[in-house]
C-alpha cells in the first residue's frame, strides 16, 4: 500500500524533509537531541526546554518523538517562551475589550491559558477546573480536589485554589450553595487584581454557576469569543509544537496505509493511529471518524467492526489532539488492494482533490472570510446536497475559529474579518453523490505567512485515483 501513494505538488518522500517544494516552504534548522542544555537545578534540558528528568509532573514527549523531530529537521517549541505569550495573547484580548478577567471552565481554553492539563476529556463533560486569567496577567486556577501539584512547574500559575466542581455529580442537591460559594471566592481574587472592573467574560459555566455571579452585580460577556480571538494566531512556537504534532499524526497514517489491506477491521486501522500517537508523548484523539466501502457514504460515519475489502475506498479523518496538545486535522482516502480502480472512484477522488487545491491559493493575509466563502470553487451539483460542514476551519489546540462556509451555509454579518498571518486552517472536501456507492474524504493543515501560506501537510495523496 505505502507504494500507491504518490508524491503531488512536488512533495519529498515522506520520512525526508517534510516540506513541500514551493515559495511556501520554510527550512527548519537541525536539532542534536544528544546535546542538552543545562537547568539551574543541575538537571539537563530536553530541545523544548522542560526539564530532562523522567520523574517529573509534566506530560511531555518522548525519546523516540525528540529522536523523529531531530532526523526529520523539525525544531522543538520553547515551551516556556511559548506559555508567556499564549498569557500575553489573552491578556490582550482583556485589555481590547476592557474586561477585568476571563474565567474559563473549558479544558481546552484552561490549557491554552495556563498549559496546565488534567484529565482533559473527562473534565469536558465534568467541569471540575476552572481558570481566571484577570487583565493583570494573574492567573488563579481553581483544580480538582488533590491536584494542586499539577500545576507546579508552571510560575505563570499564581495561585491554586479549590471549589470550582459545582455539577450535579459532585454537589449533588446543594448546586446552588457551592456555586454561591464558588462565586465569592473567584470575586475576591477578581477584586484583588481588577479593582471596580466589574466586566468580565465566561467561555462555559453551569446554570447555578452563573445565576451565582449574576447576582454579585457582574457583567458578563462572551469569553468564547475572547478565547478564539486569542488562539487565532500562533507564534512561532505554536507553529514548531505543532509540526511535531503533525509529523506524529503522519506516522500514525502510514501506519494505518501500511495495515490497509483485505481482511483488517476498521477499528483495527483506527487503534494504530491511537498507537502511534500515544507512544510518542501525543494524547488524545476526539473522533473515531474512518470508514470503508459503502460506509463512506454518506460521511461521518465512525470506525466500526466493518473488514475491508480488496477494490474499495478506505476515508478518514484523524481529528488528532498530539504532543504538546496540538491538533492534527488531516484527511485522506486510499485505494484497497491491488487493482485498478474504477473511473468513479478516480471521479470522486479527482473532485475532492481539485477542490482542497482550488480553495488553497485563494489563501493570504487580508483575504476576508466572506471572499472566501464567494470565491472558494463551486461544488459539482452532483456532490452539493452531502457536502462537508466547512470549506475551511481554523486549527491550534483543536478545530477552531473562523468557519469558512459554502454559501449555501453563510450567516450574513457572522464572518466580517480578514486572515490574519500566523492563523492555521484547514483546507478540506467530501465528495459522495446522493445514492452513489462511495465517498471521498481529503484535507490538508495550511500556515497563513505574511506573503501567502504554507501547506503544512506533507502525507502524499493516493496517486491511483488520480486521473
Amino acid at each position: 500500500m505505502l507504494l500507491s501513494l504518490g508524491l503531488m505538488s512536488g512533495n519529498q518522500p515522506f520520512g525526508d524533509r517534510f516540506v513541500t517544494n514551493d515559495a511556501h516552504s520554510i527550512a527548519s534548522p537541525k536539532i542534536d537531541p544528544s546535546k542538552r542544555a543545562v537547568s539551574k537545578d543541575g538537571l539537563g534540558l530536553r530541545p523544548d526546554g522542560s526539564p530532562d528528568d523522567p520523574d517529573r509532573v509534566e506530560i511531555g514527549p518522548t525519546e523516540l518523538a525528540f529522536a523523529e523531530w531531530a532526523a526529520a529537521g523539525i525544531t522543538s517549541p520553547n515551551l516556556d517562551r511559548m506559555r508567556q505569550t499564549r498569557l500575553d495573547r489573552t491578556v490582550a484580548e482583556l485589555n481590547k475589550r476592557d474586561l477585568a478577567g476571563v474565567l474559563l471552565f473549558d479544558p481546552l481554553n484552561i490549557r491554552y491559558a495556563s498549559d496546565t492539563s488534567n484529565m482533559q476529556l473527562w473534565v469536558a463533560h465534568n467541569p471540575a477546573r476552572a481558570l481566571l486569567v484577570c487583565a493583570d496577567g494573574h492567573m488563579a486556577l481553581w483544580d480538582f480536589h488533590g491536584c494542586d501539584h499539577l500545576s507546579g512547574y508552571l510560575p505563570l500559575v499564581k495561585e491554586v485554589r479549590h471549589g470550582a466542581g459545582f455539577f450535579y455529580f459532585l454537589a449533588g442537591d446543594q448546586e446552588e450553595k457551592l456555586a454561591h460559594d464558588f462565586a465569592a471566592d473567584f470575586d475576591s481574587v477578581l477584586r484583588a487584581h481588577a479593582g471596580d472592573n466589574r466586566r468580565i467574560a465566561i467561555d462555559k459555566i453551569e446554570v447555578e454557576g452563573l445565576r451565582a455571579l449574576d447576582a454579585l452585580g457582574l457583567q458578563i460577556q462572551s469569553g468564547q469569543e475572547v478565547m478564539e480571538h486569542a488562539r487565532s494566531i500562533k507564534s512561532e512556537d505554536e507553529i514548531n509544537a505543532m509540526r511535531c504534532a503533525m509529523d506524529t499524526c503522519q506516522r500514525g497514517m502510514m501506519a494505518m496505509h501500511d495495515a490497509a489491506k483485505p481482511g483488517i477491521a476498521e477499528v483495527e486501522l483506527w487503534a494504530l493511529l491511537h498507537h502511534e500517537n500515544i507512544k510518542r508523548g501525543g494524547e488524545w484523539i476526539e473522533t473515531r471518524i474512518l470508514s470503508s466501502g459503502p460506509r463512506t457514504n454518506p460521511w461521518m460515519q465512525e470506525a466500526g467492526p466493518r473488514v475491508l475489502q480488496s477494490g474499495e475506498l478506505l476515508a478518514y479523518d484523524t481529528d488528532l489532539v498530539g504532543p504538546y496538545g496540538m491538533c492534527a486535522d488531516l484527511s485522506r482516502t486510499v485505494y484497497v488492494g491491488d487493482e485498478e480502480p474504477s473511473d468513479e472512484q478516480k471521479h470522486i477522488y479527482q473532485a475532492a482533490y481539485d477542490h482542497i487545491q482550488y480553495n488553497m491559493q485563494l489563501l493570504a493575509p487580508g483575504v476576508s472570510f466572506r471572499e472566501l466563502t464567494e470565491r472558494g470553487q463551486k461544488l459539482p451539483e452532483e456532490f452539493v446536497q452531502q457536502r462537508y460542514g466547512v470549506m475551511m476551519h481554523g486549527v491550534g489546540l483543536c478545530d477552531e475559529w473562523p468557519a469558512i462556509l459554502y454559501p449555501q451555509d453563510f450567516i450574513d454579518g457572522a464572518f466580517e474579518h480578514v486572515l490574519q498571518p500566523g492563523m492555521v486552517l484547514c483546507v478540506e472536501a467530501y465528495m459522495g453523490a446522493v445514492g452513489g456507492r462511495e465517498g471521498v474524504k481529503l484535507e490538508d493543515q495550511v500556515l497563513i505567512t505574511e506573503t501567502g501560506f504554507e501547506n503544512l501537510t506533507t502525507i502524499p495523496f493516493e496517486q491511483r485515483l488520480l486521473s
